[in-house]
């Protein structure tokens, strides 16, 4: 009886183990662990992401219950995918302003375009210049045809070096640490609550860029379709 109980409770006990350590290799625990960080030192990160795509899901989420929505990024792919869609349809209800930050592919005489191009060249051999500002071009127009029918969307320029990009709502914020040898979707990417130091820095960023910014018409069309990162 002895040996059997024994066993039983081997068992038992090894199947806890092997529960832990599976829930320690989830995601779940590791935000929670960094969320109780974030309020004991007030950074406001409650989650990390290895990688931008991997926050997609959780930013759709987010969109759908933002008041006001800030974005600045390097070519605005994401914003023309099925993460933004409900937003530019405004089929969130919710939203009352969204101003949006695109860099300006004409800005002469455009070093920061040309510096970002040539740190991916290395692993893209295909990316060059011109394609990435092709890109930008394209998204652009897209996201104009979006602002000339909303208006709740506004649009404008900024020609500064391509080093983070942040979607920040009147709730939180997603900032992403481009790196240098990989394309925005590859790097590291943060999830910020207000209140908090990094979403009061990002939307201190933000506001800061879109003060020096130049306002884009909204005129134009999108004939051209944007090329997907």
């Amino acid at each position: 009886m002895a040996a059997f109980v024994l066993g039983v409770l081997s068992s038992i006990l090894a199947t806890m183990i092997l529960v832990f350590v599976g829930w320690m290799r989830s995601s779940h625990p590791r935000w929670w662990l960094v969320a109780i960080f974030a309020r004991l030192t007030g950074t406001g990160v409650h989650r990390v992401y290895r990688r931008q795509a991997s926050a997609e899901k959780d930013l759709a989420q987010e969109l759908t219950r933002a008041r006001w929505v800030r974005v600045l990024t390097g070519r605005g792919n994401t914003l023309t995918r099925d993460v933004f869609t409900p937003l530019w349809s405004c089929s969130t209800g919710r939203v009352e302003s969204v101003q949006v930050l695109l860099p300006d592919p004409d800005a002469v005489p455009g070093e920061w375009l040309t510096l970002r191009a040539s740190e991916l060249e290395p692993i893209d051999p295909g990316f060059t210049t011109e394609l990435l500002r092709n890109q930008i071009r394209a998204n652009t127009s897209y996201l104009a045809s979006v602002a000339a029918n909303s208006r709740e969307v506004e649009l404008r320029r900024f020609d500064l070096p391509h080093l983070y990009r942040v979607i920040a709502t009147d709730r939180a914020a997603y900032i992403t640490f481009y790196d240098r040898r990989k394309h925005g979707r590859h790097s590291p990417c943060l999830y910020v609550r207000a209140p908090g130091v990094l979403y009061e820095a990002a939307l201190h960023f933000f506001s800061t860029t879109w003060a020096g910014s130049q306002a884009i018409p909204t005129e134009q069309s999108s004939d051209a379709g944007a090329q997907n990162n």
